[in-house]
């Protein structure tokens, strides 16, 4: 990979284009669509709340039948029809005006968002030789950052002005914005589907009876509670435990953003293999535990001092972060057997909804209710984790020798 934070021209750079359209229009949506579904749908805040959560549940569902489809019809096409799906799903946002609706169009949405994160992984994966994958994604991850920021700067300018109009130009920016995405991805070469017969003879989830790769999901789950920090536990820690001014809170935000932008790539390419990735993730727990306990050193001290506390802390989450990030994805796609490649990135991909939903009670309850033992709790976890994933990684990779686990006999089909 190119040390550059533009990817080479070719399918590379058509996939980070791809992923900057929807990001910019995610990122407007992001900031805006809680005012929006309150203060233009007429929605009370809880039933918002009740309404996102049931429809992340539905997408953390249907991921894995969605990524079976693109292994069976190809993850091209299903890419294509699913960045559509997503954008009839927003469009629909402009005209919901009651509670069921909403609810409705949220399922859409999400189940929309999770079953094309899974095609793209397969697309991905079916384009990109094995060895460039992991460098690829750090940078559609620099690309995504890039985009939601800009996307964020976009919906601020909506929420100033606070119009209705002006909101409803947020969402039609974000359809658009997928749209685009779909056209982006037409642009991509055609990827041979490899149906399985082991697929095709057995009707249930094969993945959940992949006992290794269920449980080095369930450990990415776990490092992933780090992701509703920035946008929920560090704000409740600053305002209710902290002296530090609560515009820090925006600091922080630009600083992560900027950072994964700058340095994603770079933290990323000397993840190769498994080795290399087990390793990356096992450091990402022993930084993820100095950064919780700095953070923990911020309560009850002068505002300066909390300021340069949670700074430091940043930086260490940050840094945790992008090796996470650039192991799991390098397990996620070398633990996945290639004709069922979108079925099993499904899955790994319902783990970051798993932590969406239930990070926030959990960093609710450690950080708020428990101050300093609740991070060094939080902390503890995620070095478990870290270090639990070498043992699970070489339990999959010894079962992919024993048997035909990972290796199915394949039968080629034409290419969408």
């Amino acid at each position: 990979m190119t040390n550059s934070l533009v990817p080479p021209a070719g399918p590379q750079r058509v996939l980070a284009l791809a992923q900057l359209a929807n990001s910019v229009g995610d990122g407007a949506y992001y900031v805006t669509s809680a005012l929006y579904f309150t203060h233009v749908v007429g929605l009370a805040p809880g039933r918002v709340g009740l309404g996102l959560t049931v429809a992340w549940a539905v997408g953390s569902l249907v991921g894995v039948p969605l990524g079976r489809l693109a292994d069976r019809r190809g993850p091209r096409g299903t890419a294509v029809l699913l960045a559509l799906a997503t954008a009839a799903a927003v469009a629909s946002f402009l005209v919901v005006r009651g509670f069921l609706p909403f609810v409705l169009a949220a399922c859409a949405y999400a189940s929309a968002q999770s079953g094309l994160a899974a095609a793209r992984q397969a697309l991905l994966a079916g384009l990109i030789p094995a060895g460039e994958r992991t460098g690829l994604l750090a940078h559609l991850q620099s690309t995504l950052n890039a985009g939601l920021a800009v996307g964020a700067g976009l919906g601020g300018l909506a929420l100033h002005a606070g119009t209705r109009t002006a909101y409803l130009g947020v969402f039609a920016l974000d359809a658009v914005s997928f749209l685009l995405c779909a056209a982006l991805l037409l642009r991509l070469p055609s990827v041979s589907r490899t149906a399985a017969v082991a697929v095709r003879r057995s009707p249930g989830p094969g993945v959940l009876r992949d006992r290794p790769y269920v449980l080095v999901t369930f450990l990415n789950t776990v490092l992933l509670l780090r992701m509703p920090l920035l946008s929920l536990g560090i704000p409740l820690w600053i305002t209710e435990r902290t002296e530090a001014p609560a515009w820090l809170v925006s600091a922080l935000f630009v600083l992560n953003t900027a950072a994964v932008v700058v340095f994603q790539v770079r933290m990323a390419r000397g993840v190769r293999g498994l080795t290399s990735a087990t390793r990356a993730i096992r450091r990402s727990g022993l930084v993820m535990l100095a950064s919780c306990a700095v953070f923990a050193l911020s309560s009850g001290v002068p505002a300066w001092v909390a300021v340069g506390a949670l700074v430091a802390g940043a930086v260490l989450q940050v840094v945790a972060e992008m090796q996470q990030s650039a192991g799991s994805w390098q397990l996620a796609f070398d633990l996945a057997p290639a004709d069922r490649m979108g079925e099993y990135q499904g899955f790994f991909g319902t783990g970051v909804t798993v932590a969406r939903t239930m990070g926030p009670l959990v960093l609710t309850a450690l950080l708020v209710g428990w101050g300093t033992p609740g991070w060094l709790l939080l902390g503890g976890a995620m070095l478990a984790a870290s270090y639990a994933m070498g043992p699970a990684t070489r339990w999959a990779t010894s079962t992919a020798t024993a048997g035909p686990a990972k290796e199915l006999v394949r039968k080629p089909v034409p290419a969408n």
